[in-house]
């Protein structure tokens, strides 16, 4: 379905918007590559962090101290790898239309 003028106006003024407030995310995604924000080490915090999950859950329910300890570091491992590199901007303000 193709868009209307209207339409076509909007979507151009949203890109210009974004280009002027974020060069390099309007040039990651026009080019293509946004896949490439997803580094190996994300995956794999991920899934340490789930091992580390299902451990420290088998810890509990066994009573087994290490095993609980075990699985509590690989979840704060896990998380630091998901989350590094991903600083939050905590001094952008909303713009006020």
């Amino acid at each position: 379905m193709p868009l209307s003028d209207r339409e076509r106006k909007q979507l151009e003024e949203l890109e210009s918007g974004l280009a002027a407030e974020d060069p390099r995310l309007a040039q990651e995604l026009s080019s293509g590559s946004v896949g490439s924000r997803f580094r190996r080490s994300a995956y794999l915090g991920a899934v340490a962090g789930m091992f580390g999950i299902v451990l420290l859950i088998a810890g509990v329910s066994t009573q087994i101290i290490a095993v609980g300890v075990a699985g509590f570091l690989l979840m704060g491992v896990g998380t630091y790898l998901l989350f590094e590199g991903h600083k939050p901007n905590l001094h952008r303000r909303p713009q006020v239309k």
